[in-house]
């Protein structure tokens, strides 16, 4: 067996199996170490620039649009055109980066697959690395899938655009270190891609395309552009090669989009609205603030409230201000072939959600689950016919201010008891699946990733930190939260059976739910304190 490649100054603290070594290549930990070296004091920098804003929000400041960067907002200037393979986006989708989800998300007719190493990926080692050898596999059309029931799964004749979501600025890599630091999560997924497919993708025509996620503000993705230039050098391919789309999934980036969009102008793809994250947000930023911030139950904050509108808005005319993609948020339904009725109602609110963001002006759209891609192509097919995208429509009609975007009180609906059980179920089951290694679970007919496990988990802390009740009069307290939980786990107990029941992490997933739900110190991230209980 093989052992990973003597770098000076990078040590791999992980169990070596055997092809590894195919990604963890002297190229590979050589960038990494090169990255680190000059980009971690930066990164933990502006880790503590967020902070710090944390600590403001918490209490009686309010975000706004920024002054000092008054002059890009409305300026004219663009972004790259769109490179090849993301000119017409109109469906993606995304998954995690196991064998068989990577041959049937390229398979199944969306314009591009998200290869997610972030919210529906556990970041076991072998799910990092094994992940990168199915991603260069696809490229080279090498990839096959046979299930323990015989069936055969490879790659089609025309296949999904392949762009890979790496790791968020504030998550670790602790599997390997340089100079006895562990490395950025985001600098190794991102390294490992760049040196293992990075050259493959530009041979077949394509380049390294990258979703960037979880920024809070434009110096973050300056960071990143000033990573992509260095990584291009360092690979040797042309600047500007790599592209990336970010995500808009922090309130706080909501009102930096335009300074976002111009400080990767030239590897720039465009923006997502990342809408699971961006609720999330909300949670997080205001979560001391009492009515001003409160929400109702999660299945109340629709994509039609008034800030999530304001936000949508604002990006599609922000992205095509500057001659960038704009692409819309996920459709997290799971059809249920058992249930017509619930299949139907579910397939007519994806296509309304759809519908709603093609009329909006949205190049595109984000979908879960492979049955779900023939909806939202006829959605989009209708509205853009042979046109790849809606670029050329500008929103010049919109206007969208601060406090339209932190319009969180005209949210309509109530803090339900049925609100409250649905969170901590969803919230204790994702997380027995993620402890397990899988990072993208069905629930409830949802497909739920670590965005949506958030939610969860944060509405329950701030509903039982600002002393809310429920619409049945219920006051939401720790004591009443573990009761609910006691319950709730005792229908997964006699859906599942007993012995499946005992087999799994249920007891480790409470006591972490709990531990991000009801301790007096709000946990910024849940993946954090996880992964310290993974292998």
């Amino acid at each position: 067996m093989s052992t990973a490649p003597q770098v000076p100054g990078v040590e791999v603290r992980a169990v070596w199996r055997d092809g590894y070594e195919q990604v963890l290549t002297e190229q590979s930990l050589s960038l990494l170490a090169q990255l680190h070296r000059e980009f971690e004091g930066r990164r933990q920098e502006l880790l503590r620039a967020r902070a710090a804003r944390d600590a403001e929000l918490a209490s009686d400041a309010l975000p706004d649009f920024l002054v000092e960067t008054a002059d890009v907002r409305g300026g004219d200037w663009t972004v790259a055109p769109a490179a090849p393979g993301l000119v017409d986006r109109r469906v993606e989708i995304t998954g995690p980066t196991d064998r068989k989800m990577v041959i049937n998300a390229l398979n199944c007719g969306a314009k591009v697959f998200m290869a997610d190493f972030e919210d529906s990926n556990t970041p076991t080692f072998d799910n990092l690395v094994t992940g990168q050898l199915n991603l260069r596999d696809a490229w080279l059309r090498q990839i096959d899938f046979t299930s323990p029931q015989g069936k055969s799964y490879a790659l089609d004749e025309t296949v999904a655009t392949l762009v890979v979501r790496n790791r968020g600025w504030h998550l670790p890599e602790r599997h390997v270190l340089v100079d006895g630091q562990p490395v950025s999560g985001s600098l190794f997924d991102f390294c490992m891609y760049l040196s293992t497919s990075g050259r493959i993708a530009i041979e077949k025509g394509f380049g390294p395309y990258f979703y960037l996620p979880k920024m809070e503000s434009h110096l973050e993705a300056r960071l990143w552009n000033d990573v992509f230039v260095v990584g291009q050098e360092a690979v040797r391919i042309p600047r500007g090669t790599i592209r990336a789309t970010c995500l808009v999934e922090t309130i706080l980036a909501a009102f930096e989009m335009e300074e976002i969009l111009y400080e990767l102008r030239e590897h720039s793809s465009g923006l997502n609205a990342g809408r699971w994250d961006y609720i999330f947000s909300m949670f997080k930023k205001f979560r001391t603030r009492g009515e001003e911030f409160q929400l109702p139950d999660r299945a109340d904050v629709k994509m039609t409230v008034p800030f999530m509108r304001a936000y949508t808005e604002l990006l599609v005319k922000t992205c095509h201000a500057h001659g960038a993609h704009a692409i819309g948020g996920m459709a997290a339904f799971i059809p249920n072939r058992k249930d017509a009725e619930v299949n139907d109602a579910a397939l007519k609110a994806v296509r309304a959600d759809k519908s709603r963001e093609a009329d909006d002006g949205f190049d595109g759209s984000w979908v879960a689950h492979p049955d779900l891609v023939p909806v939202a192509l006829e959605v989009f097919d209708a509205k853009l016919g042979d046109t790849p995208n809606q670029l050329g429509r500008r929103r010049d009609d919109v206007h969208v201010t601060a406090a339209q975007l932190l319009a969180a009180r005209e949210t309509p609906g109530q803090v339900t008891e049925a609100g409250v059980r649905n969170n901590v179920s969803v919230g204790i089951q994702y997380l027995e699946s993620w402890l397990r290694g899988g990072g993208a679970v069905a629930i409830f007919n949802l497909m739920e990733d670590a965005a949506t496990a958030e939610i969860s988990r944060s509405q329950i802390w701030q509903w039982v930190h600002n002393g809310v009740s429920t619409a049945e009069g219920t006051k939401i307290t720790p004591d009443w939260v573990r009761r609910v939980e006691d319950e709730e786990l005792e229908k997964v107990r006699a859906t599942i059976g007993d012995e499946a029941y005992q087999a799994g992490e249920f007891a480790q997933a409470r006591e972490l739910f709990e531990q991000v739900a009801l301790a007096d110190d709000f946990v910024e991230f849940l993946t954090l304190p996880a992964y310290e209980r993974l292998a």
